[in-house]
Parts: C-alpha cells; structure tokens; sequence
C-alpha cells in the first residue's frame, strides 16, 4: 500500500434521487421503470450540457460534479424546469418526481469517483428538498448570490445523519417569468456519459463491488461498509400508518414492534433492531439503500390501514441488493385475526429466505400473546409510551400495561414490559412516578410473574439480569443475559445487556463481543445504548472505542453525569489530560459535589475491585476530588469511632449543607436515621464503622450504603450550628449536636 496523500479538490456536486420511489413501483413497477430511464436520459443530456459529468447511478439517484458552482445550480433548475413539463398530463400520485441537492465542498478523488463529506452533504439535502424542488446548502448560497434568476428560502441550520455540524439549508425556485442561463455548449460524444457509466459498472462489478458514497456506521465516525451476516439478514421497515390518523400510529409500529420480536427468535435469521430501523420512519428511502447502511439482504415493509373491526395489511418483502420483490400480500380481515396475520407474514418471510424453523421456534412464534384484544390495545399503547423515554410517556405506559395486566392476568408480555418500564423509572429517578424502592420491587415482581407465564420471555430476562448485577448476583446475572440471548438471538438489547452484566463481572473480552455483537444488530443505536457499548469496551481497556461511544452519548445527553465520569477516565487512560480535565468541569455544572467517593459508590457494580479501581483511578488522573466540593479536613480534627458515637447514635443533628440547604437529622440508639430538608423526607439505618459513619436509605442511590466521616470544625459554634463537618459521598453538611 502506498502512503501518497490522497488527491482532494473543491467540486459543486448534483446528488438527485426520485421521491417516492418505493410507493411509486409497488403500485407500477414496470411503469415507473419505463418513466424512471427516460427521465434518467434527460437528467443526464442536461448534465453534460451544462458541463457536468455523471459518476454514478445508483437505481434512481444520479450523482454528477460540475466545474463551477453556477453550472451545477443552473444545471438542476433546468432538469426540475423539463421534468415539470413532462410531468404535466400525468396523474399527481403517478409522477416520477426528483429530488435534487446541490453542494460546493471538498471531495477526494480516486478512479474517477468522488467520495467525503462534500458528496455526503449533498445527498442528505437532496432529503430535505421537496419532490420537483432544490435544496442547495449555505456554501452554494454564498458562492452564487444573486447572480442567478433563482429565489432562495432559508431553511436554518439543518440537523443531517452522518454530519457532524450542521448545514446551512436553502430551498431555490425558478423566479417565475424569467428565462435561465444558456450554457455553453459542449462536443457531444458517441456514447453519453450514462451509457458509459453503467458499462464501466458492469465491468468493475466482476472485480469488486464499490458505492460513491462511502456508507457510515452512524455510531462510529470511520465510514465502513457493513458486509453482510453470515446468514440471511432482514430489516423490517416501520409499517406505515394509513388511517391518516395520528392515534392509530401505535397500531402500525405495534405491527413492526411484534414482527422484529418474532423474527428475532429465529436463530437462522439476523434481523435489525428497532431503533435502527425507526431512523427511516417517514421517510422516502430504497431497499438498496436501508440494506447497504443496515448490512441486510432483505427489507421487509408494510402498511396497515384499521377501520371499525376490520384491519388491512400490507407486507412485501424485497431482495435489497436487487430491488426484486420477493415476495407481497394484502391481508384484509377481523381485527381478532390480527395475530394469525402475523403469523402468516411470518412463515412466508421465513419460506422465502429458505430458513428452517427448530421445533422451539415454532412453538415460540406460533405462542397467542394473549385472547383479549382490548388488552392487546392497552399493551401496544404501553410499548409506544416506553419508547419515548421521558415522564410522561412513562406516566401513560404505566397505566396502559397495568390496564393490559386487569384485562388479561396471563399476558406475559404485559408483565414483562411492565418491568421494563420500573427498572428505567428506578435507574432514572423518576420519584415522582415511582418511587425508588417501589419502582424497583416492581420490577423484580412483574418480570418474575412474566417468567412463570412464559419461561423463554426474553425482556423478562433481561430485566432480571440489570437488577441481578446491581444487586451483586454477579453469576445468576449471567446466567439470566445468557437465557434473553438464547431465547431471542437477534435481540440486540438481550446482547447489550449480556455486555454490560459480564463487563461488572469481570470477564471484559465476551463483554466486548458481545458489545460489539449488540452494534451490529443496532448500527443506528440510541444514546442509552451507545453509553453502555462503551462501558464494555472500557472494561476491556479500549479506552478509543469507548471515548467513541460514550462521546456521542455525551452529547446526546449532556446533563448524565455517569456517561461523563466513563468519558473522563478513558480520557485520562488514553493520556488526554486536558480534555478529562475539561470533561470533569462539565461534569460539575451538572453536579456540582461530584467526588470519587461519590462515583466509587454509585459504580460499586463492579464484581473485581481492580475494575473499580481502574475507573476510579482514570477519574482521579482528570482531577475530580476525593470528597465533595475538594473538602481536606484535617486528620487531628477527625472524630475516631469511640467520639464518633457520642454524637450519632442518640442525637439529632441541626445544620445546613454546604450550598445552604438546611437540613435535620435524627439518629436512634438502635440506629434507624431519619433525615429532613425543605425538599426531602428519607429513613433508612445507620452505624459506625471503624473510624466512619455508614448511612443506608430506602430507595436512594439505588440503596447504596454510603460512608464518610465527621470532622470537628475548629471556627464553628453552636449558634451557626456548624461545630463539626460530616463527609459523605453525596454531601458535605455542616451541623451541631442539638439533643
């Protein structure tokens, strides 16, 4: 391999695509293909008659590049100018409309092709535009200015996938009246450039397969290209909703929620998790492309319509590296017949790809989730909810799981969902919904009557395993990861889960496979799931990888103080002082006392205390302190175990926190505490220990028993209440002995 520097340059690139084009060929296949080649025909005269050269066709996108801005913006006027009047005497619902996106960037040159983020930005604008219209970014703007009969409607700065800033948007319209630029005209050649450019694919298509554009692993900022599993692959799109109705959306992601979960029981399949998959909710996208970002051979995608009683489904499964359709149906019946239906859809998926069902399998899938159907509504209402992950998606997903729970006491599924929702409003604090302790023998309660309904429910599982490992039950932890995974192979939350339990239980290299196992099932994750990719990679010492993920979670979630303090040691580890350094201050705008005896015990997940210390440490190398606030008592002013019970064990304490929050604390002789502040009310148990006092409270901290020590305050007096200084992970508190 040669080390010469890649050849850059500045280019105006024309990224056009057709809108609709999936709904387009499922109504009329070969009339839309019939349409699609002329329009691609004139599409590509008009390009070279602007000087422009065609790079690439991908089904129904062209990518061309221009000499100059203005050939580029004149060039995609006059193509929308001409398709328009082609378009005229067709009916609205069959037109083969194009998108077009145009941008002036930087793009590296290699056997004739471009590739970067120049070509990247102009196909995601290509997105943003309307069907006939023109979306041109903020460079192209300030390059043309009004040199050209166009009017320009400023769209923002515009969020895109794969882009790390965000991009200046302009819709550009023809001002109506006014004739476009001539351009010059260019020697016409034996063969357009279309023509050569589709034989030239032929050819290198016997050597190697390459796209124009260099597809990127969104969590991962090196573009790869995903290769395909070694079994057949599918991603099942969102179905769409049909009814118009935004109420009924539930109903539709219900089907796809209900159709990944089946498939992914199916150990001969390897099938895309949701999240990854709702990134193209509502949005104009082909087979090809879902499956060269999502690393799949097959897409399946569908809509339900649901009026009265009765339900319509439609489902096609398409071969994505061919476009061809596999396989299509509409199913028009009773609303109850709704689970036969996906059955049905099932077994032809399967039949299809020629997979083979194990006898488990079978009796999995073929499982009626339940026979009430109202409270088949409820659960699906539920699951929408839960995704939203914010107060009041879980406030309305506890109230639809439990009314799922009354109308059916046997619906597994209902259960273990419920779980599901009680351990992240427990892991979250949502106090106000749940408390703590509650929240969490909840969790425990409903994913356990879930099991006893359904011994393979892998969320179940998974639920149990979280609170297994937090709870220091490392190997019964493992064991419950390793029975989701088993009962669901392609569930990438039951791989995720299964990383995170084995990385606090210090088998760090099957954390990362299986991290990495969970990233190829969800190649779009969540920030929530990126953080906890992370955290395995951490554990197996690929600080790199985890600064990769965590950062991107980070800032996703700039306020998480536990994705802050991984992000900072594996900055430290890796030598990046200053950016720890960095990290821990915003760790600190956020909360304020954050010390590492704080993290020491909100992390004591830990099964090996080496692992703990390792992440501790990296936490001290970027300068967090020991205790709250940087406090340094000195070693004469600390109380020794016999002085310290002669003001815990008995007494009431009287004083304020270091931010000014007063606050009273009473301590029994048999050392239950109840403590008070203006906004808290906690009981719990304490005692000494050695030389520090230990206080454990319900349902705080997720229980964790902290301890610190008391220090005599040489300036205090009994009038401030502030003669001594009590040191604890989560506060530093001034006070005096009051009785």
């Amino acid at each position: 391999m040669g080390t010469e520097p890649l050849e850059r340059k500045l280019a105006a690139i024309l990224y056009a695509d057709v809108a609709g084009y999936s709904r387009l060929t499922g109504e009329d296949e070969e009339g839309t293909h019939r349409a699609l080649s002329a329009h691609l025909d004139a599409i590509t005269a008009s390009i070279e008659k602007h000087n422009g050269t065609v790079l690439h066709y991908a089904g129904d996108a062209v990518l061309a590049d221009f000499a100059t801005v203005s050939g580029a913006l004149i060039c995609a006027a006059a193509v929308q100018q001409d398709l328009e009047v082609r378009n005229k005497d067709i009916p609205e619902k069959r037109k083969v409309q194009f998108r077009i996106g145009v941008n002036l960037g930087e793009v590296i040159v290699d056997r004739g092709e471009i590739y970067g983020e120049g070509v990247n930005v102009a196909a995601r604008l290509e997105s943003l535009a309307e069907p006939g219209g023109i979306c041109v970014s903020g460079t192209v703007y300030d390059a043309i200015g009004n040199k050209l009969p166009l009017d320009y409607e400023f769209m923002g700065e515009q969020s895109v996938k794969n882009i790390e800033k965000p991009v200046r948007a302009y819709h550009a319209r023809i001002k109506p009246g006014v004739a476009l630029p001539t351009p010059t005209a260019t020697p016409k050649t034996k063969w357009s450039s279309r023509h050569l450019a589709v034989g030239a694919v032929v050819i290198v298509s016997l050597v190697v397969v390459t796209s124009v554009i260099t597809w990127l692993t969104p969590w991962s900022k090196e573009r790869i290209a995903l290769p395909l599993p070694d079994k057949p692959s599918i991603a099942v799109l969102p179905f769409e909703n049909m009814t118009g109705d935004p109420e009924q959306e539930y109903l539709s992601d219900g089907m796809t929620d209900d159709l990944i979960t089946d498939l992914s029981k199916v150990s001969g399949l390897f099938v895309i998790a949701r999240h990854s998959v709702f990134t193209y909710k509502g949005v104009a996208v082909k087979v090809q492309q879902v499956g060269k970002e999502l690393g799949v051979r097959y897409v399946l995608e569908g809509s339900v319509r649901r009026a009265g009683g009765r339900v319509r489904i439609n489902a096609q499964l398409i071969d994505a590296s061919t476009g061809r359709h596999l396989w299509a149906e509409r199913y028009d019946r009773d609303y109850q017949d709704i689970f036969a239906v996906q059955d049905e859809v099932i077994a032809q998926v399967v039949s299809a790809i020629a997979v083979k069902l194990t006898d488990a399998e079978q009796t999995r899938i073929a499982r009626l989730p339940t026979d009430n159907l109202e409270a088949y509504d409820s659960y699906l209402r539920a699951e929408q909810g839960l995704y939203l992950s914010d107060t009041a998606g879980f406030r309305d997903t506890l109230s639809f799981y439990e009314k799922a729970i009354a109308l059916d006491p046997e619906f597994a599924d209902a259960y273990a969902g419920l779980a599901r929702a009680a351990v992240e409003i427990w892991r979250l604090d949502y106090n106000d919904l749940l408390a703590s302790a509650v929240a969490r023998k909840r969790a425990y309660e409903t994913a356990a009557r879930a099991l006893v309904l359904d011994p393979d429910n892998a969320r179940a599982y998974s639920v149990l395993a979280v609170l297994q490992v937090v709870d220091g039950h490392h190997d019964a932890a493992i064991e419950s990861a390793q029975k989701a995974v088993s009962a669901s192979p392609s569930d990438a939350d039951g791989y995720l889960n299964l990383g995170l339990v084995l990385a606090y239980s210090g088998r760090p290299t099957e954390a990362r496979a299986a991290v990495e196992s969970a990233l190829r099932l969800n190649p779009k994750p969540a920030p929530g799931a990126l953080f906890l990719a992370g955290v395995g990679f951490f554990a197996d010492g690929q600080y790199e990888r985890a600064v990769e993920a965590i950062e991107q979670a980070r800032d996703a979630r700039p306020t998480d103080e536990t994705a802050g303090g991984y992000l900072a040691s594996a900055y430290a580890h890796l030598g990046r002082t200053d950016e720890a350094r960095a990290e821990v201050e915003t760790i600190f705008e956020t909360l304020p006392m954050a010390n590492l005896a704080y993290f020491r015990a909100r992390d004591a997940y830990y099964k090996r205390a080496e692992d703990l210390a390792t992440f501790i440490d990296g936490l001290r190398k970027a300068g967090l302190p020991e205790w709250p606030f940087g406090f340094r008592g000195n070693e004469e002013d600390r109380l020794d175990a016999s002085a310290l019970r002669t003001v815990t064990l008995g007494h009431t304490w009287m004083g304020r926190h270091a931010n000014g929050v007063q606050f009273m604390q009473q301590i029994s002789q048999t050392g239950v505490i109840a403590y008070r502040s203006r906004a808290s009310f906690l009981t719990g148990t304490a005692d000494v220990r050695g030389d520090m006092l230990c206080q454990q409270f319900e349902g705080y901290m997720l229980d964790r028993r902290l301890c610190g020590y008391v220090y005599r305050n040489p300036k205090g007096t009994r009038e401030d209440h502030d003669e001594y200084v009590s040191v604890m992970p989560d506060a530093l508190k001034y006070f005096s002995v009051v009785q």
